[in-house]
This record gives structure tokens, C-alpha cells and sequence, in this order.
């Protein structure tokens, strides 16, 4: 990794944008983003190494601040959303229950007894990238605002339960990991409350208005890479803690200048980079290698599809069922975990990847069909984590 290196990043990253130009195509930036990184990692011209600890170490603090400003945008504070907790939560739990069935068709199947990863992996929900489509399309209405604590609670309880499923053995210490990650977000909430209601919050904000300090960035920067660093040394997924500290900055309410930083840095630098990371991660030509490999993940995929459109039986609204069926991080930690601990069969973490890349076109299709089929009605408070909108908040 260098300075030209970094330069051709930045700038695939701009496929994105230009793929996203044209309204009525209606695609999400991250697409374009991810599709420059295939095209620039070893599926086609092997440009970019997502094994360099450089590129590695930047995506990861990119994919904490995303999982952050995705947290910190889940309006958590709106009492539409709230009513719509217990139904979200309700949707999470039963497309849950109905992935059991298929996870264990699909492990017997194949012969990979890998039965509780492939429920997580059709449980989960990737916040990163549906709210930035909820957003850029502009739903809003009640399905939408229980949509979105359904997308909550899939994801968050998918990180916790997905290193237990990868490698039971060690259940005990990454259940201990997510539960002391969990604990420190919860004694944050605690203390940045208390200095809500003090007033210091306000009075730190002045001073660094006035003297252009950033105080505010600074010290969210410091605790997100805090809580990173506890969750790497725990062994459990920056994905947590990213998500659960947003969740804390959401419910204390987020400042509109700290929300206009983080925007500037997720969006400008550290969030393209980490999709074209995620990108050129993807090394599509072992499915040439392994042919069952690509039927895996094609199943993989529909499974998703079909165990969240199976939230149509309970009155949600199909497209809002194929949205919420869009997962990236959770199969991206999946196959990088599974691999690192030897615990995947040959070709078995490019079907997971292949998977998701079925679920994100879907999802992609959803949002579009959504929006035409709606009138478009901003939502209450901005959920995205990929978008320019602010959260109102005591800044």
C-alpha cells in the first residue's frame, strides 16, 4: 500500500457515485463501490491485495465508522420507531425460526454440518447497506418504521450469535466478548447521559465550535477504536462494536456538527474504501474451482430471499421483505473467520460471498420497486448510514 495505491482506491471508489448518477436506476454508491473492487482485486485484474495489513487495517476502521453512523442514524428516539419495536423484533425472531428449515436442507445437502452458520447467515440483516437504501429512496410510512427495528435486532443479535455458530468450541469466549463489549456501550450510554443532563456536552460543544477544536470527533473516535480494540481482543466482531456505540450516540441524540464530520470522513474517505476493500476481497474464481460452490451459494442466497419475503404471511409488504433480506458483513466475517480456523470445505466462503451478492441485488431490486410503487415520504429521522442527512440532536 502507498500513495498511488491509495489514489487508484479513491478513485475506483468513484464508480459508485457515476453508477448512482442516474436516479432512475435507483443504485445504491456501495454497489458501484463493490463492483470496482471485484473488478481491481484477483477476480479480474489482481490489482488490489486485500490481504495487505494496511489496506486491511484502513477497511476495518472504515467498516467501524460505517457500523457506527449506522448505528447512530437508527432513529431510536422517535416514538413512531419505538411502537414499531415490538413488531420489528417479533419479524427478526420468526425469519429466525423459518431458516432453520433450509440451513439444515442446505447442511446435510452438502455435507458441510455447518447448520447454525447458515441460520445466522439467513437471519441477519446488514444495516450498512439497507438504510442507505431506505434513505436515498426516501420511504417512510408505519412498514418502514418497523422495518427498521427489525433490521436492528437481526443484525446486532447476528454479530453476537454469528462467531458462536462458526466455531462452537469457543462459544463461551465470544459469547464473553460480545457480553463485555455490550456492558462497556451500556456504561457509555450511562455516562454520556449524565453529562447530557449536567450540561457538559453543551458547554464542550461551544468551546469547540468557537476554537475549531473537533472535540466531539476526537473523543467518538477514540471510544469507537476503544471498543474496536476490546471487541478484536475479545474475538468478536468490530461490527458490534461500531453498531452498539452508534445506538448509544442515537439514544443520547447525535449533534448535527459531529453528524456533518463523520459524514465527511465515512463518506469521503474511510467508507469507499473499505467497499472497494470488500471488493477485491472477493475472489470469484474459486467458484470456477469448486462448481457445487456456485449452486451453494445461489441457494445460499434464495434461502435468504424467501426466509425474509416469508414476513408477507404477517403483513409486511414484500419489497420491505426482500430489502430486509440484504446482508454483507455478517457472510464477509463468516467466511474470513471459517477460513482463518480452517473450518470451511474448499470453495465454501466464496458461496457465502456469492450468497450475499444474491441477497444485495434482490435487496437493490426491492428498494426500486418500493419507491415506484409508494409515493415518496422522507422518514421522521434520517436512518442512513450512507447518506448526507443529519439526526437532530442538542449540537
Amino acid at each position: 500500500m502507498d500513495f498511488s495505491t491509495l489514489a487508484v482506491i479513491m478513485l475506483a471508489g468513484m464508480l459508485g457515485p457515476l453508477l448512482a448518477l442516474r436516479s432512475s436506476w435507483r443504485i445504491p454508491v456501495v454497489i458501484g463501490e463493490l463492483v470496482a473492487g471485484v473488478l481491481l482485486g484477483p477476480t479480474f485484474a489482481g490489482y488490489l491485495h486485500a490481504g495487505d495489513k494496511t489496506f486491511a487495517f484502513l477497511a476495518d476502521m472504515g467498516f467501524a465508522l460505517i457500523m457506527f453512523v449506522a448505528g447512530a442514524h437508527v432513529p431510536v428516539r422517535d416514538r413512531a420507531l419505538r411502537g414499531g419495536l415490538v413488531k420489528g423484533t417479533l419479524r427478526a425472531v420468526a425469519v429466525a425460526a423459518v431458516g432453520v428449515v433450509p440451513a439444515f436442507a442446505l447442511s446435510r445437502g452438502f455435507h458441510t454440518g455447518h447448520t447454525a452458520l447458515y441460520a445466522v447467515l439467513f437471519a441477519s440483516s446488514s444495516a450498512a447497506l439497507i438504510l442507505p437504501i431506505i434513505d436515498a429512496l426516501h420511504l417512510g410510512g408505519p412498514s418502514v418504521l418497523a422495518l427498521l427495528p427489525q433490521i436492528a435486532v437481526a443484525d446486532t443479535a447476528c454479530i453476537i450469535a454469528l462467531p458462536l455458530a462458526v466455531d462452537p468450541a469457543h462459544a463461551a469466549r465470544a459469547a464473553l466478548g460480545a457480553a463485555a463489549v455490550l456492558g462497556c456501550s451500556t456504561l457509555l450510554f450511562l455516562v454520556l447521559r449524565q453529562a447530557e443532563r449536567r450540561g457538559w456536552h453543551r458547554r464542550l460543544h461551544r468551546l469547540s465550535k468557537e476554537r475549531k477544536f473537533a472535540m466531539e470527533l476526537r473523543i467518538s473516535l477514540a471510544i469507537l477504536f476503544a471498543l474496536a480494540a476490546l471487541a478484536t481482543h475479545t474475538h468478536v466482531s468490530i461490527m458490534l462494536a461500531g453498531f452498539s456505540f452508534g445506538l448509544v450516540v442515537a439514544a443520547i441524540g447525535e449533534p448535527r456538527r459531529l453528524a456533518r464530520q463523520l459524514f465527511a470522513l465515512a463518506e469521503g474517505f474511510l467508507g469507499p474504501l473499505f467497499f472497494v476493500w470488500l471488493g477485491a476481497s472477493l475472489d470469484l474464481r474459486q467458484l470456477g474451482s469448486h462448481p457445487s460452490a456456485i449452486l451453494l451459494g445461489l441457494l445460499l442466497g434464495a434461502a435468504t430471499i424467501l426466509a425474509h419475503a416469508s414476513m408477507r404471511l404477517t403483513g409486511q409488504p414484500l419489497s420491505h421483505g426482500v430489502l430486509a433480506s440484504a446482508q454483507l458483513g455478517v457472510p464477509v466475517a463468516a467466511a474470513a473467520l471459517g477460513t482463518q480456523l480452517h473450518l470451511l470445505r474448499p470453495g465454501e466462503s466464496a458461496a457465502l460471498l456469492l450468497g450475499a451478492l444474491v441477497s444485495i441485488a434482490a435487496a437493490t431490486a426491492a428498494g426500486a420497486v418500493a419507491a415506484r410503487d409508494a409515493p415518496p415520504s422522507p422518514p421522521p429521522t434520517p436512518p442512513s448510514a450512507r447518506a448526507g442527512t443529519t439526526q437532530p440532536g442538542p449540537g
